[in-house]
């Protein structure tokens, strides 16, 4: 199947798209992709180019990505919170010569910066859904365009600092949609997309998962707590797809009145603090099914099973792919220890956009690298102790900052929490702990750490404790570790330097 054929999956006169006030029925969205796709092939764009989208969620978003899909060109979703400097090296990287957007952008300075020429033509998308009389139809695909050509090139933010295109063919799209099978979607049900539809997470579980399913996706542009709450209820939202900082909000701030439709909430796009999601549960009485997954395998490799969620574990290996934990020589280990979780499936990416070395690297021997440390219990369900990049190694023993993080979760008073690794002249490395206190919350650092002494090695616990405002975090809900040690070097720098 190819992904904008899903446009087509539902009833014709049942509702597949609701933002805001605006409803489309499956008929109609699939008469807006076509229209989307006549104006895109009248002005210039063909099978194989690379076509820019940048713009926040939306109705038009859909058109535009399947119109583009529809053409046999590739898109490109943009991050809208990028700097112009950004989005000039994504355009460059990609070769993009069209850009979907709402506004017009200036780019001007910031190509030449990048040295640059090339020439985009920018399309507004507001208008992409719209028929416009006297447009020719374009043509249909050649007969040799099949399943396994590129759909979408997802940029990865990277541990580097530069950003690699991890490349997705309609069929690694389409088969993560039906690898999503155990969390029975239906056509009756109606799911929240929330979360920015260029996160791979957002677009594959809210939007294409429930086109697959002929279900109906309610759209919002951003998360606004009030918003989000009255859509939920007025809509009669059943399926969330959301980040751990919305379930905390939503537990703050919903009441069980408001969630009452809501048969199922997947958390995903960083790790699910235990107590986040007890408290959710207690409040609601409905089980938050945690997954896992990433830009490089289209992206869920793992989903709790609704009703038979383990708190704290990912779930196990959705249908499909075939898994390996291993250690630093590529050779399995034993059943409950940890290694590297390295995967295989036609979920998993084509390989990065002219990157040949770096695609050789994360598919060495068939696998796909995930750079995580796992283990696996008894039943089959897999549990994430850390990022390998992320591990902290202290006089030669291994830390994984998520393991004190949780703890620290738990100590009465605090929101946020991150365990970063720092310099250590005597260690090599040691924990500084970046934390944020619930609203009028006060504690005592000696207290804490007495309570992390009592349920940890000695090793393990954090030479620094840091207090912060808020912990940043990206769109994507991820509290941004490097943007705080960032700040924490720079801030060390200039004590030194007074």
């Amino acid at each position: 199947m190819l992904v904008h054929e899903l446009a087509r999956q539902g009833a014709p006169d049942d509702v597949a798209i609701i933002d805001h006030d605006r409803r489309f029925t499956y008929r109609e969205f699939d008469e807006a992709v076509t229209n989307c796709r006549d104006r895109l092939h009248a002005a210039g764009i063909k099978m194989g180019d690379r076509v820019g989208i940048f713009s926040r969620n939306s109705a038009e978003y859909v058109f535009a990505y399947f119109g583009i899909a529809s053409l046999g060109a590739i898109a490109v979703p943009i991050n809208f919170q990028l700097s112009n400097r950004e989005i000039a090296f994504i355009i460059k990287d990609a070769g993009i010569k069209f850009l979907m957007t709402n506004e017009p952008l200036n780019l001007v300075d910031a190509m030449a910066q990048l040295r640059c020429d090339i020439k985009v033509r920018q399309i507004d998308i507001r208008t992409c859904g719209r028929k416009k009389e006297g447009l020719p139809p374009a043509p249909p695909l050649p007969g040799t365009f099949d399943e396994h050509h590129p759909c979408v090139i997802i940029y990865t933010s990277g541990t580097t600092g530069t950003p690699k295109g991890a490349v997705l063919s309609h069929r690694n799209l389409t088969y993560n949609a039906w690898q999503m099978e155990w969390m029975g979607c239906k056509p009756e049900h109606t799911v929240l997309c929330v979360l920015p539809m260029y996160h791979c997470f957002g677009w594959t579980c809210s939007v294409l998962y429930s086109f697959y399913k002929g279900a109906t996706v309610v759209i919002l542009d951003q998360f606004t707590p009030k918003e989000t709450i009255a859509t939920i209820r007025n809509e009669k939202v059943t399926d969330l797809y959301i980040v751990p900082s919305i379930c905390s909000l939503l537990t703050k701030l919903a009441s069980p009145e408001d969630m009452k439709t809501v048969r199922l909430v997947v958390s995903g796009g960083t790790t699910l603090p235990m107590k986040i999601q007890t408290d959710f549960t207690n409040k609601f009485g409905v089980s938050i099914c945690e997954g896992y997954g990433l830009s490089e395998s289209s992206p869920v490799v793992t989903m709790n099973p609704p009703g038979k969620a383990k708190t704290g574990s990912i779930g196990p290996v959705v249908p499909g792919i075939r898994w390996r934990i291993v250690d630093g020589n590529g050779d399995d280990v034993p059943r409950g220890e940890t290694g590297e979780f390295v995967i295989k499936g036609d979920n998993v990416m084509l390989g990065y956009w002219n990157l040949p070395e770096a695609t050789h690297e994360a598919l060495r021997g068939g696998w796909l690298h995930t750079g995580d440390v796992a283990r696996i219990d008894s039943d089959g369900y897999i549990y994430i102790i850390d990022r390998l990049k992320d591990m902290i190694i202290s006089m030669g023993e291994n830390i994984y900052p998520r393991e004190v993080e949780e703890l620290v979760y738990q100590f009465p008073g605090i929101a946020e929490a991150a365990v970063i690794g720092i310099e250590d002249k005597l260690r090599g490395q040691a924990g500084a702990c970046f934390y944020s206190l619930h609203e009028g919350a006060s504690i005592n650092i000696r207290e804490l750490k007495k309570f992390l002494q009592a349920n940890l090695a000695l090793f393990k616990i954090p030479r620094e404790f840091h207090e912060l405002p808020h912990l940043p975090r990206t769109a994507t809900g991820k509290i941004a570790k490097r943007a705080i040690l960032k700040e924490f070097m720079e801030q060390k720098a200039l004590g030194k330097a007074k």
